[in-house]
């Protein structure tokens, strides 16, 4: 089932703002991860605004859902969508990485409302998933569990690890997105450590998978609401992705994983974005 016009103009909306704050964010600081952030914008906005059953005046109910950024060097955009959804003020987005700020260079569940986990050493987060969906089944609340995992992590051997368990248990109130834009720090990741065929190595864990675009809207809603009918197995969303997504210079752009930007480029960044905004809103002819 299609979601409506009026909701894919507000994700799309979303999305850009989300953008912008990453790009804002990321120049205040000086440093940071623009690549990736920019990537899951889109899955980020639809998680938020329309997934997670979340509560911004009470960020820890038990019978909320969790989501896991396993690629904790993308918080910038889960920052956003916090602030946006009202679990701290927006200002804050401004002091990312101070020494001191609520908002570190990986998220922080002791210093962050809204965030479930703390994550930062690529490859532990499914596992902590892992952990929280069964720590849900055995006190039997029937929320789910989200875990967005990083392309260039599937070389870790922990992810397959938790695949595995996740599998044994049947664990169907966890769902895994995979990020998968390609790239990694060090380059394409069919240069550094391959780790296709992907969807069949899920598939041989035990896991139901569907493939998608991660930057539509209608597919990432439709995927994860159809997966949520499937039992007595974990899911995963192959969201096929552009590292980089809606900025000219930065798609496809390795260096783009961790490099923080020039004022000029922050400039043409957030213009870009808004033009790409623009062009997603356009009827289709």
């Amino acid at each position: 089932m299609k979601i409506s016009n009026k909701k894919i103009s507000m994700l799309t909306h979303i999305a850009s703002q989300i953008r912008k704050d990453i790009i804002e964010m990321i120049w205040n600081a000086g440093s940071g991860h623009p690549g990736g952030s920019l990537s899951i914008a889109d899955i980020i906005a639809a998680l938020y605004f329309d997934i997670l059953n979340i509560d911004s005046t009470n960020p820890t109910k038990k019978n909320r859902d969790r989501l896991v950024l396993s690629k904790g060097h993308a918080c910038p955009a889960v920052y956003s969508a916090l602030s946006l959804k009202g679990f701290f003020e927006r200002d804050k987005l401004k002091t990312l990485r101070n020494i001191g700020s609520i908002l570190q260079g990986h998220p922080d569940m002791n210093k962050t409302p809204g965030i479930d986990m703390t994550t930062g050493s690529l490859g532990q987060g499914l596992s902590a998933a892992v952990g929280m969906a069964l720590g849900l089944r055995l006190e039997n609340i029937d929320s789910y569990v989200f875990c967005i995992i990083g392309c260039g992590e599937m070389q870790e051997g922990q992810i397959w690890e938790a695949a595995m368990a996740a599998a044994h248990y049947k664990l169907d109130k966890l769902i895994a997105i995979v990020d998968y834009n390609r790239l990694q720090i060090d380059g394409r990741m069919d240069e550094v450590m391959e780790v296709e065929p992907v969807v069949m190595k899920w598939l041989s864990f035990g896991w139901y998978v569907i493939e998608i675009n991660g930057h539509d809207f209608n597919q990432i809603i439709a995927a994860i609401n159809f997966l949520k009918l499937i039992n007595k197995k974990p899911k995963v969303l192959i969201a096929n992705t552009i590292k980089g997504k809606s900025v000219s210079f930065m798609e496809n752009v390795a260096m783009w994983h961790g490099t923080p930007l020039s004022f000029d480029q922050k400039e043409r960044a957030i213009e870009e974005i808004s033009k790409y905004e623009t062009q997603c809103k356009k009827p289709a002819i």
